[in-house]
C-alpha cells in the first residue's frame, strides 16, 4: 500500500518535485535498533523526541512513529524472542522521513475502514484499541508507503515543514 502524494505523481516524482538541493542537503540520519517488545514504546517516542526537539510537527511525528512499531511488534516476526525492529529517522530542511523497519510477516499493512469487513463492524467502536492506526498514519502524516515482503518489511511517513 502505497498513499499517493497530491497530483497523482509516484513518490518518488513527488519527492524530487518537492526538493531543490537547498532543500534536501544537509540531510541528517540516524537510526536504532529496538528490542521487538510493546515495552519499547516509550524508548522510541523518547528517539524521536530528542532527535527533532523543536520541530513544529514533533507531536505528530511522535504519534505516527509510535503507531508504526506497536504494528510491527504486533504483526511482525520483530515479536519473537530477539526479534527486533529498526527506526530511521531523516530529516532535511524541509522535512522528515520516519522509517519503521520490522522483520516481516505472514500479512501487509493496510489502510481499513469499517464498510472493509462487515465482521469488524461491532469492534469498531469508541473503546476499539486497534484497527485505526493506519487511519491515524495517513491524517497525520503528508502521506505514506511501504515496501517489503514476508522477510521484512518498512514503512515510511513523511512530514513536510
Amino acid at each position: 500500500m502505497m498513499t499517493e502524494p497530491p497530483g497523482g505523481a509516484t513518490v518518488e516524482l513527488a519527492v524530487l518535485a518537492r526538493l531543490t538541493c537547498a532543500d534536501a542537503l544537509p540531510m541528517m540520519c540516524w537510526r536504532r535498533a529496538f528490542p521487538g517488545t510493546p515495552e519499547q514504546g516509550s524508548q522510541v517516542r523518547g528517539f524521536v523526541r530528542l532527535l527533532l526537539s523543536g520541530h513544529p510537527l514533533l507531536d505528530d511525528i511522535v504519534v505516527v512513529t509510535a503507531e508504526l512499531f506497536a504494528n510491527a511488534v504486533r504483526h511482525s516476526r520483530s515479536a519473537l524472542p530477539d526479534g527486533v525492529v529498526k527506526v530511521e529517522i531523516r530529516r532535511w530542511r524541509r522535512g522528515v522521513a520516519v522509517a519503521v523497519i520490522d522483520q516481516g510477516g505472514p500479512g501487509e499493512p493496510a489502510l481499513r475502514s469499517a464498510d472493509d469487513d462487515a465482521d469488524r463492524l461491532d469492534r469498531l467502536d469508541g473503546l476499539c484499541e486497534d484497527g485505526r492506526g493506519l487511519a491515524m498514519v495517513e491524517a497525520y502524516a503528508a502521506w505514506w508507503k511501504w515496501r517489503g515482503d514476508a522477510r521484512g518489511r518498512t514503512v515510511t511517513a513523511f512530514f513536510w515543514e
